[in-house]
């Protein structure tokens, strides 16, 4: 899968993993009311105050995630929400160790307060950084960290 941009050593990948489609309305106790929509618009505008292009994606197939992710290698990084696929999704974990952008993965709820099976992420150890609990504004703080991690990748 191609994803051409402008410029990539300008652009940041935000993706999303599955069932983030149903932000805003999937138990909404756990993760909120803000769709993903407008999760996309607020890093957006955030990438833009911070000189940065963000480009969306989300699918509930692991393939696809990892076919954006290879897409992405040479971009200045990435911010991604694997959704469960953290729990067991040995390809996205490769891929993700696979590519010189730095990833930081984010979770909108405390996964550490939630069932034991949430505790342990297979895709966190090749991540440059982890942001869980903080709700949407996670990736917020995602986005900010990756342009850290490429910032010190660029020396």
């Amino acid at each position: 899968m191609s994803s051409p941009v402008a410029d990539p050593s300008r652009t940041v990948l935000l993706l999303n993993g599955p069932n983030l489609n149903l932000l805003g309305t999937r138990d909404p106790a756990q993760y909120g009311t803000t769709t993903l929509a407008e999760v996309e618009a607020r890093v957006t505008a955030l990438g833009g105050e911070l000189g940065v292009d963000v480009v969306c994606a989300q699918s509930n197939t692991e393939g696809i995630l990892v076919d954006r992710l290879h897409a992405a290698r040479d971009w200045v990084g990435v911010v991604m929400n694997p959704g469960a696929y953290a729990h067991y999704g040995i390809a996205l974990r490769d891929a993700i160790d696979a590519i010189e952008a730095p990833v930081v993965e984010v979770h909108i709820s405390n996964v550490y307060a939630r069932e034991a099976f949430r505790h342990t992420s297979v895709t966190a150890p090749v991540t440059a950084g982890y942001v869980a609990g903080c709700g949407v504004f996670g990736y917020e703080l995602a986005l900010r960290a990756v342009l850290d991690r490429a910032a010190e990748r660029r020396g």
